[in-house]
């Protein structure tokens, strides 16, 4: 329960931080990039070595951490966009409305059983998170309505073809706590060579310029997002409950502790709709709980 719980919290942070980057004149690319290499430091320092060598190639996941590397750097930057145009809970939706992804293959791949219960708060989970999502922003052009939904498409299925092989990699060959730790020391190192080679092509192309205070942007956001990560494989791990169950059950905790932070600290509007999809939320966190 307490792997769920620090995983929620910590992701909602990050979803804050990314709100409050522009105020402070912080580059979201360049702070992502510094938050991989201080994800390593951090998880290093946490597993008391640094594990990262020429014997890592011949590990099984190893091709899964070259893979996520990848791909955590692509969300990653795509959710900060999100965050920063459309705001904190419209953002954290299109993540979250990926669980349907990760389930679908929890219970197809590995043959997991959905009682009466489970498939109840999961379908609820839909529209709650449909009407958390709504507001009363001004209406947009179509074409700028399209343009988001492109962006918002991608990320939902980055995010959760992302969390599905989270759950792949986790299940089959990360059984002890210091391999999660090891797995995503990799993952994170990974993102973070190749996001140093893009912003070392923008620097030398004079499209960016580099600052100090997008390192100390990295250094807070780095820190949460390892433990973010961590806690997640944590949670996968613990037998709480079924992944099928565990995973929209972080993802609507997620949702909501993001929407309150957004209405407690930002201000974000919050219409009817909004305030029944937190309500609904709710009901779904103890469905699936009970469950």
């Amino acid at each position: 329960m307490i792997y769920l719980l620090l995983t929620v919290l910590l992701n909602a942070v990050l979803a804050v931080l990314f709100k409050l980057f522009p105020r402070y004149k912080i580059d979201t690319l360049q702070a992502i990039i510094f938050n991989y290499w201080v994800c390593v430091i951090t998880g290093s320092l946490f597993l008391g070595e640094f594990p990262i060598g020429v014997p890592s190639i011949d590990q099984p996941w190893f091709p899964f951490a070259l893979m996520m590397g990848f791909g955590f750097i692509t969300v990653f930057n795509l959710f900060g966009y999100c965050t920063k145009m459309e705001g904190i809970t419209a953002a954290t939706v299109a993540n979250k409305l990926s669980l349907v992804i990760p389930v679908v293959f929890s219970v197809f791949l590995y043959s997991e059983s959905l009682s009466l219960v489970h498939i109840l708060g999961i379908l609820i989970a839909f529209p709650a998170v449909y009407l958390a999502a709504s507001s009363a922003d001004v209406q947009q052009e179509e074409g700028q309505k399209a343009f988001h939904f492109g962006w918002t498409a991608l990320l939902f299925l980055g995010s959760g073809l992302l969390d599905t092989a989270m759950k792949f990699v986790q299940q089959k060959y990360l059984d002890t706590q210091a391999s999660q730790a090891i797995y995503s020391i990799h993952v994170f190192a990974v993102a973070g060579c190749i996001g140093t080679l893009l912003l070392a092509y923008l620097v030398l192309t004079k499209k960016v310029q580099l600052s100090f205070r997008n390192v100390i942007g990295g250094v807070v956001l780095g820190i949460p997002n390892y433990f973010s990560i961590y806690f997640m494989i944590r949670m996968l791990n613990s037998n709480f409950l079924k992944s099928s169950a565990l995973i929209p059950l972080s993802n609507v905790g997620v949702l909501f502790a993001s929407s309150l932070f957004a209405l407690l600290l930002f201000k974000e509007k919050f219409t009817t709709k909004r305030w029944l999809g937190l309500a609904l939320s709710v009901v779904v966190i103890v469905l699936l709980a009970l469950a």
